[in-house]
């Protein structure tokens, strides 16, 4: 079964070709092309990560932070051609993942969504075992 990523960015040639990096490594990406259409596509696709196309979508620290609050358990992941973002760098240093710059080096993406698996699955687990010690 492939893992699920949404890509939110208005890109799509670009995103053609991290979709088909991750389409080879059993990731399954979906596109939508703003932050407004994230609820509908959470209620049709489960998935744990969400990559935001910083050069392509318009975003704020408030939206990112109420992001994170409303889906807690789905990592963000940034991608810009900036190395630095100084209007979202609370958001950045509290609610982000990572970030990655462009051009994509997608061995380090591949790494950033495997760490994701790996921690999601460990907070299942955890959560998991709590509620048996209950």
């Amino acid at each position: 079964m492939k893992k699920r990523v949404i890509l939110i960015s208005k890109k799509s040639k670009e995103l053609n070709q991290i979709d088909a990096v991750l389409s080879k490594n059993k990731y399954r990406s979906h596109l939508i092309e703003g932050i407004e259409n994230l609820d509908t596509a959470l209620t049709d696709i489960f998935c744990n990560c969400v990559i935001l196309d910083l050069d392509s979508i318009i975003i704020d620290n408030r939206t990112i932070r109420e992001l994170t609050i409303q889906y807690p358990h789905i990592y963000f992941l940034c991608i810009s051609k900036d190395r630095f973002h100084p209007e979202l760098k609370d958001a950045i240093c509290y609610h982000i993942f990572a970030c990655l710059t462009k051009p994509l080096d997608y061995d380090e993406l591949l790494y950033w969504l495997k760490c994701i698996d790996t921690e999601a699955n460990s907070s299942s687990y955890n959560k998991k075992e709590k509620d048996e010690q209950s």
